[in-house]
């Protein structure tokens, strides 16, 4: 049986203060929320809460959500339509020690994006964790972020890495001896300090990346570096699962001390198909509210704000790599400054981001394409009235832009 979990008066009201902030931003970016089940029947994990259900069946509480986002898109024919940007919260249940803004039964919000392969699109998905806690008022933020790579780079470096790690077996702590052939990229995040002491001279995963792999790392940092997100580069960042890959990023804040990490993150392309849907390219983040609580108890007396629109007041259309680069910035600036804007970043041809702009339900949509980089100018389009003629806009003048679309 698992007991009631009941939270401190002021805990629970500083969570649902935080969430409904945070469901007014997600309206303004995402296109859905999903909710879905607390308890799915899956192969038992470490640190997973197990019970027995009334017919004597092994369920698992659920630990996290990705995999219920995903289960749930495949179910209903969602990734026959697109890519899709949902957005979902709720209870998790994880059975390990509980300690300061961590308890076995706790609450995540969380972002999935699915169909979605482009490295801006990685930026993109980073900015909107990162945005959405400055605005929540948490200080101190530093992004960590790391290649995992391509699923043939991390084979050769988990060879690489169990011999060094066999070499080295008597000098670790013994979670990690256990972990040497079940899971070894999980040892690169042992929080043993003498384990940690000894892996700083381990072989690293960025020496075993692709060429391309590591080319598709560095645009993503350059479009991070474009939105004024600083990167601190972790080598040892890692997640343990093998559908994961390239991007694994973590956004901490130093004033929670020990257990700095306020959101979590990456890139997991080999999921869906795992799960049973198409290849499809995917990547998300959980953000825990109990240890985001702690950090807003001194903020949460501000007023709120008005409920964000859950149709985009733009659409973005963009070809070219750098015409994809401009749009990211433009998108984020704008919300940034409170607009709810969605970003085509299919690549596909213009007349086909122009019909999944029609479905949005925005009433503009923002066109760069090469010329408009050349001329750093964009066209602004109204959906509304289709045979008025484009506007042409300076791409960096977004407060005009800001008073044209309110």
């Amino acid at each position: 049986m698992v007991s009631e979990f009941k939270l401190p008066k002021e805990l629970l009201g500083g969570i649902l203060e935080s969430a409904n902030k945070t469901r007014r931003e997600f309206l303004g970016n995402l296109s859905q929320e999903l909710i879905s089940r607390v308890s799915e029947k899956i192969d038992s994990r470490e640190l997973v809460k197990e019970i027995l259900d009334k017919k004597k069946r092994s369920c698992t509480l659920r630990p996290e959500g990705t995999a219920s986002v995903v289960r749930a898109a495949i179910e209903h024919g969602l990734l026959s339509q697109g890519a899709q940007r949902l957005w979902y919260g709720g209870p998790m249940f994880r059975y390990e020690r509980p300690q300061a803004g961590r308890q076995r039964q706790f609450h995540q919000i969380g972002v999935e994006w699915l169909g979605v392969a482009d490295a801006t699109s990685d930026a993109e998905v980073i900015a909107l964790a990162w945005d959405l806690l400055a605005d929540l008022g948490v200080g101190a933020l530093a992004l960590e972020i790391n290649s995992l790579g391509s699923p043939a780079d991390r084979a050769g470096y988990r060879d690489q890495l169990v011999t060094w790690l066999e070499a080295h077996r008597a000098q670790l702590d013994a979670d990690s001896q256990a972990r040497i052939h079940t899971n070894p990229l999980r040892v690169l995040d042992s929080k043993h300090p003498d384990t940690q002491a000894l892996l700083a001279g381990a072989p690293t995963l960025a020496d075993a990346l692709s060429p391309g792999s590591r080319a598709r790392f560095d645009q993503v940092q350059e479009a991070l570096s474009a939105l004024d997100i600083p990167v601190v580069l972790n080598p040892r960042l890692v997640r343990g699962l093998d559908y994961y890959s390239h991007t694994a990023f973590e956004i901490t804040s130093s004033q929670l001390g020990a257990q700095a990490t306020v959101c979590g993150g990456g890139r997991y392309d080999g999921l869906v198909e795992q799960l049973g849907g198409p290849s499809t390219p995917a990547i998300g983040w959980a953000l825990g509210m109990e240890r985001l609580v702690l950090l807003l108890e001194q903020r949460l007396a501000s007023g709120a704000r008005a409920l964000a629109a859950a149709v985009p007041d733009l659409y973005v259309v963009s070809r070219g790599e750098a015409a994809e680069r401009a749009a990211l910035a433009l998108a984020v600036g704008l919300r940034r400054l409170g607009l709810a804007v969605e970003r085509d970043a299919s690549g596909s041809a213009f007349g086909k981001q122009f019909k999944r702009a029609e479905r949005s339900g925005a009433p503009w949509v923002a066109v760069i394409g090469d010329d408009e980089v050349a001329s750093a100018q964009l066209r602004l389009r109204s959906l509304l009235t289709p045979h008025a003629e484009d506007q042409v806009l300076p791409l960096g003048a977004l407060d005009n832009l800001v008073r044209m679309l309110q």
